[in-house]
């Protein structure tokens, strides 16, 4: 019987091309066991995946010579045959991810596990766009000169709003629309952009605090608040790549200008700029640890204790808000935002049973602090370069170049 298309007509591919797709979907369905859980068993694949045991042996094989996939004996473990753990093939194909924070950046690489590791990191001598991008394009053309013609993309987390793949602005930073095509040595290298939050909440939703929710929510606090939705895996990231800007929905003060443009943004309610008006002390340079320092003190200083506490209720009433309107599974929060709600549990835990519709307050989602805490945009950032990569396409272009 003839292979046929979706919509019922015969296939027009190849029976050779039909088989070699075939054996990059066992190739990728192998390789993804080994993303979502690093020192997986070749024997524990095989269960997973319903394969038999020569088809695992004959898949991984293949992955070996290709240079994707090594294996190494696993302990024994009672009796049956010795099986293999899978690693990453040393000589494999890896990515690069860069996080561009308010007042640092870091690059890391990452092989087929997607386990981030730093390879440089420094703080911004000047936030000038042009200054930043030339002094990370050279830690990166460093790592691509390490890892050769290993590396198949480069994604960048960066704490801004992200459409159609560029910045537009960022108020963290000081930038309006910045370039960041420089970052990558070669063009004919991927360059992919993302929100820092948005990124960190894809990677929660792959293998961390949300990795078993098939709606999670997350949200993270720095300068401002940002987030993002992810429905099965996937940041719901709106027409044009800026979803996710929680902090710019206007549960402020209508009468405090954001620097976005816009007024009365949740942003100015939640993070350092916040509790330092409420101290009555200037704007700080660096909110997020301005914020800290006053959670730092709280304990033993009454009107910082105060300053944190309203900050933490006008958190809760918002994530209520978010709640009440995307119906979560889970909320996971990162960056400021598990250290504001923890130093001041009562104002939170109130403001977000207040806002809550009623059925919602006998079962509220989740709240839980993000699992992969400070690096979790580096994590979503080798995500989605990964993604990228594990795909027939992908796995064919570098085979492609080992041929040749």
């Amino acid at each position: 019987m003839p292979m046929t298309s979706p919509a019922g007509r015969p296939s027009s591919r190849p029976a050779s091309v039909r088989a070699r797709d075939a054996r990059w979907r066992g190739a990728l369905a192998v390789l993804e066991e080994m993303r979502r859980e690093p020192g997986v068993t070749r024997a524990g694949v095989a269960q997973r995946l319903g394969l038999t045991t020569g088809s695992a042996t004959e898949i991984t094989a293949r992955l070996r010579e290709l240079g994707l996939l090594a294996e190494t004996p696993a302990a024994a473990s009672g009796r049956g045959r010795p099986t293999t753990v899978l690693h990453p093939h040393p000589d494999g194909p890896v990515v690069i991810a860069v996080d561009i924070r308010q007042e640092d950046w870091r690059i890391a690489v990452a092989a087929l596990d997607g386990r981030p590791h730093v390879a440089e990191a420094g703080a911004h001598a000047s936030r000038e766009p042009g200054r930043v991008v030339a002094v990370i394009a050279e830690a990166v053309r460093r790592a691509c000169e390490r890892h050769g013609g290993r590396v198949r993309a480069v994604s960048v987390a960066v704490a801004a709003t992200v459409r159609h793949g560029g910045v537009v602005q960022s108020a963290a930073l000081g930038w309006d629309a910045v370039d960041l095509t420089g970052l990558v040595p070669d063009p004919r290298l991927p360059l992919l952009v993302g929100n820092d939050a948005t990124l960190a909440g894809a990677a929660e939703a792959r293998y961390g605090a949300a990795a078993t929710a098939g709606t999670a929510l997350h949200v993270t606090i720095e300068v401002g608040v940002g987030g993002t939705l992810v429905v099965d895996g996937r940041p719901v990231a709106g027409a044009a790549g800026a979803g996710g800007e929680f902090g710019h929905l206007p549960f402020g003060d209508p009468a405090l200008r954001c620097p976005c443009g816009a007024t009365g943004c949740w942003d100015l309610t939640v993070d350092g700029r916040a509790i330092a008006r409420h101290l009555g002390e200037p704007p700080p340079r660096d909110p997020r640890s301005y914020a800290q320092a006053a959670v730092d003190r709280a304990a033993r200083d009454a009107p910082a204790r105060s300053a944190v506490g309203r900050a933490a209720s006008a958190f809760g009433r918002g994530l209520a808000g978010l709640i009440n309107a995307f119906d979560p599974d889970i909320v996971t929060l990162g960056g400021f935002a598990e250290p504001l709600r923890a130093a001041a549990a009562p104002e939170f835990g109130t403001a977000l049973a207040d806002g809550l519709m009623r059925f919602r307050r006998p079962d509220p989602p989740p709240v839980v602090a993000a699992a992969l805490g400070g690096d979790g945009a580096l994590h979503g950032a080798a995500v989605t370069a990964l993604d990228g990569v594990l795909t027939e396409e992908g796995l064919s272009a570098w085979a492609a170049g080992r041929a040749g």
